[in-house]
């Protein structure tokens, strides 16, 4: 039963692979992922879905909610297992002895090129300031892991590799807080789980409220920060940005970033790209904060906020389409790849110009479809790997389309 079911996915993928490649045949390129990779019509380079990737977790330890995963400077996978979303028929082996099923499993695993697991750790047992809302993991060149959480409480803990504990970043409110917009304070402040480690400079870039702050990495001491378009942080607003009624258009333009900001990326030459969920763009900074370019992503999917849009009636909670985001490894670093877990793609886009040159993926449970992709990465090799949230909870490959093989 088990070669069976196989056999007919992977015949499945092949069949709407073979559909797609007929645009690329006579699109061969000056500016691929990788050499000899296909582009279709429009310049985007083409990917395939590996069915077999990654292999099963071992000792019955579930698939939770991916919401972080990075690729190492080894290509080795590191992702986030949530568990704070496990379902009880998904952990019955914990809640009623099932030897069959499922167990709860440790929330940072690490993968190698062939999909088996290297090293696994990590949970509310693990240390006493274990992060309770998972959103970020970060494999470093040093030999060290960061890992971060979104919860007012959370922060960013370094880890060795093997998951000992080295260092807290802090920056705590207090546990009676009031929970109160303020992008000035840079000493206590609720969310530091989405971030990015800056190994040129040794710094942490955190995306926060309607700011970048940016600290070092050894101290946790502050050293600047802007908002949108590059404003200081003394005029960020701390008042929330209106809802809007979508008209089938995007957004109104606001000068503020528009929460919720959910990925930070640095470029090899040292450009900032942040992700605006509530206006479905892209600001591009360098790294003193001065602003270059703005990128709209798929603009007219409703957005603002993750609950702040009035449509069908009532108030509906779309979060527009920045979700997470990679750069593509080739020496130019061409191309932008976006996880939009709206409309359960990723978009390819030509980082010079900021423009869509398509997505690949669709919604749906199948191998090479997606439910809500909240994670992406690229290993050296092309490969993009992405992550799913809700109750998609899967890890996928996709590989470069070589012209070779068309």
């Amino acid at each position: 039963m088990k070669t069976t079911m196989h056999g007919w996915s992977l015949c499945g993928v092949v069949l709407v692979i073979g559909a797609g490649l007929a645009l690329a045949t006579g699109s061969v390129a000056h500016a691929q992922v990788v050499e000899g990779q296909a582009l279709d019509e429009n310049g985007m380079p083409l990917y395939q879905v590996d069915p077999f990737w990654p292999k099963p977790l071992p000792n019955r330890w579930s698939m939770q909610q991916v919401t972080g995963l990075y690729v190492d400077h080894m290509d080795h996978v590191w992702f986030i297992n949530r568990n704070r979303a496990a379902q009880a028929n998904e952990i019955s082996g914990d809640i009623n002895g099932n030897g069959l099923c499922c167990v709860l499993g440790p929330e940072i695993i690490e993968l190698d090129q062939e999909g088996n697991v290297v090293n696994a750790w990590g949970d509310a047992d693990h240390h006493p300031l274990w992060p309770t809302a998972l959103q970020t993991v970060i494999a470093d060149t040093q030999g060290f892991v960061w890992v971060a959480g979104t919860a007012p409480q959370d922060s960013i803990l370094k880890f060795t590799r093997e998951g000992e504990f080295v260092w807290d970043f802090g920056h705590r409110p207090a546990p009676d807080a009031p929970n109160v917009e303020n992008n000035q304070e840079t000493d206590a402040f609720r969310n530091k789980g989405r971030f990015q480690l800056d190994e040129v400079e040794n710094e942490l870039y955190i995306i926060d409220q309607k700011r970048v702050v940016v600290f070092d990495a050894s101290t946790g001491d502050f050293k600047r920060g802007w908002g949108g378009y590059g404003m200081p942080l003394s005029e960020i607003s701390n008042e929330p940005i209106p809802g809007y009624t979508w008209d089938g258009g995007p957004p109104p333009e606001v000068r503020d970033l528009a929460p919720a900001l959910h990925f930070i990326e640095i470029s090899n030459d040292r450009k900032v790209y942040v992700g605006e969920r509530g206006s479905n763009r892209i600001q591009v900074f360098s790294t003193a904060g001065e602003w270059l370019q703005d990128i709209f992503v798929a603009p007219n999917t409703p957005a603002r906020g993750c609950g702040g849009l009035e449509l069908m009636g009532g108030t509906w909670g779309p979060c527009g389409t920045m979700y997470k985001m990679i750069i593509s490894k080739d020496p130019e670093q061409k191309y932008l790849f976006e996880a939009d877990g709206n409309n359960h793609v990723v978009w390819v886009i030509d980082r010079e110009s900021g423009e869509m040159l398509g997505h690949f993926s669709e919604h749906g449970r199948l191998a090479g479809q997606m439910h809500f992709p909240n994670a992406i990465g690229i290993d050296s090799m092309g490969n993009i790997f992405t992550g799913e949230v809700d109750n998609g909870k899967r890890i996928q490959k996709f590989m470069p389309v070589m012209v070779a093989d068309l």
